[in-house]
C-alpha cells in the first residue's frame, strides 16, 4: 500500500502547531467512502503506538479485520526510532510517521481505520485521526480514552448512551467536537470524534458496533494489544 507525501516530516513544534492549521481545512466531515462515497466496510482496522526504551522508541501496531464479523486478517507490529518530542496537541506528529510504515505492510488498503486517539476533538481541530486520514484519504474516526479539549456532560449508564463534547470558548463556542460514548454498562466513556471522511454520527455508530465485549472498540483494544507485545532484541 502506497501514498503520496503529505508534508515533510523535519518540522518544529512551532510549524507542525502552524501545518496543523492549514491543513485541518481539508478534512472532510462527511461520509465519503470508497470511490464515490458509496463503497460497503468490509475491512476496518485499529492502529495503536507504544513506546520503548524511555521513549526513544516507538512500536506501532495495526490490526486489519472483516467488517462485520471483526475476525482478525492481518497484523503488522514495526518499531523505529522516535523522531518527534512528545508535546500535547502534537502526538500526531510524533505517532503517524510510524503508523504508516506499519499501514503500508498491509496487503491492502482498510475501508475504515479507527485510532487510538483524537480526530477533530483537537484544540486545532486536527488530532491523530485527522491527520492520518488525509494523509492516506481513507476515513478514519479518533477513539480516545481521555479528553484534550472541550466539555461534556456524563453520559448515561447504558451501553450506547452518549453526551455531546462541546467547544468552549473560541471561534465557534458551543460546538460539537464529538461524542462521549458509552460501549460497556457502567464502564467508563470513550471519546468518538470524526476523523477523515465521515460523520460524527456515523462515527459513533460504528464505533458502538465494533465495541464487542469490551470498553475499547475491538480494532483498537487488539492494536493496543499487539504494540505491547514483547519482540525479542527489543
Amino acid at each position: 500500500m502506497t501514498t503520496a507525501p503529505l508534508h515533510a516530516w523535519d518540522l518544529s513544534p512551532k510549524d507542525a502547531i502552524a501545518l496543523q492549521k492549514a491543513l485541518a481545512g481539508a478534512v472532510v466531515r462527511s461520509d465519503r467512502f470508497g470511490p464515490g462515497g458509496r463503497r460497503a466496510i468490509k475491512q476496518v482496522a485499529g492502529v495503536d503506538v507504544a513506546f520503548a526504551d524511555g521513549g526513544r522508541t516507538i512500536r506501532a501496531a495495526v490490526v486489519m479485520l472483516t467488517h462485520p464479523g471483526l475476525d482478525v486478517t492481518d497484523q503488522i507490529l514495526i518499531e523505529r526510532p522516535t523522531t518527534f518530542p512528545y508535546v500535547p496537541g502534537l502526538l500526531s506528529f510524533r505517532e503517524v510517521p510510524a503508523l504508516l510504515e506499519a499501514l503500508r505492510q498491509l496487503p491492502t488498503m482498510p475501508d475504515l481505520i479507527l485510532c487510538d486517539g483524537h480526530g477533530y476533538a483537537h484544540p486545532r481541530r486536527f488530532g491523530l485521526a485527522c491527520h492520518l486520514g488525509l494523509w492516506l484519504d481513507v476515513p478514519t474516526i479518533g477513539v480516545a480514552k481521555s479528553r484534550l479539549t472541550g466539555s461534556h456532560d456524563e453520559p448515561g449508564p447504558a451501553k450506547g448512551d452518549i453526551a455531546w463534547l462541546l467547544a468552549g470558548k473560541g471561534v465557534r463556542p458551543g460546538e460539537r467536537l464529538g461524542a462521549v460514548l458509552r460501549t460497556r454498562e457502567r464502564v467508563k466513556p470513550v471519546y468518538v470524534s470524526a476523523g477523515h471522511r465521515i460523520s460524527l454520527k456515523t462515527a459513533v455508530t460504528l464505533t458502538l458496533r465494533c465495541a464487542t465485549r469490551y470498553r475499547l472498540p475491538e480494532p483498537t483494544r487488539l492494536a493496543d494489544k499487539l504494540s505491547k507485545v514483547h519482540r525479542t532484541g527489543s
